[in-house]
């Protein structure tokens, strides 16, 4: 295993795009597929008695369209999703990390760098447009990863 060196990786597009809520890795919850972290996190928003835009979601053709149907039904939302989202968020890269062994093997192979998620448009997950954002997506993978690095291996 070769060990990224570079002390700032950035993810968004790109050989880290596995880091990406976009990127094409399924994950089971509960019994149900979804087909990227994006579809899964942009259903939690909305109550269980939403089912018809949770449903929407899920059956969404891509994960930027899952984004586009949360977005449209954005008043709908729980309202104390903003207290929520990070913890969700966190859930769901735990889950895409254990179901997906390449996922955790390059999470591992990127050290100690810092991540990035390098989003010119996102100042809460990612650098936004001034380099000044508060990068939450990368924050919650490398704290992932610090725990995943110190776990005994079976």
């Amino acid at each position: 295993m070769s060990i990224i060196s570079t002390s700032t990786i950035l993810f968004y597009e790109g050989p880290h795009y596995y880091l990406s809520n976009f990127s094409s890795f399924a994950i089971i919850i509960e019994g149900e597929i979804w087909m990227t972290v994006e579809h899964a996190y942009q259903a939690s928003k909305f109550p269980a008695e939403r089912s018809e835009i949770r449903t929407r979601i899920q059956r969404a053709l891509s994960a930027h369209d899952a984004k586009q149907i949360a977005k449209a039904h954005k008043g709908e939302a729980c309202p104390d999703w903003d207290k929520r989202k990070l913890s969700v968020m966190e859930a769901l890269l735990r889950t895409k990390l254990e179901q997906h062994s390449y996922v955790r093997r390059k999470l591992l192979e990127t050290g100690n760098a810092k991540l990035v998620e390098d989003s010119p448009k996102d100042s809460f997950w990612g650098r936004g447009p001034d380099w000044g954002g508060l990068n939450h997506l990368g924050r919650l993978w490398e704290r992932i990863r610090a725990e995943v690095m110190l776990a005994p291996h079976p």
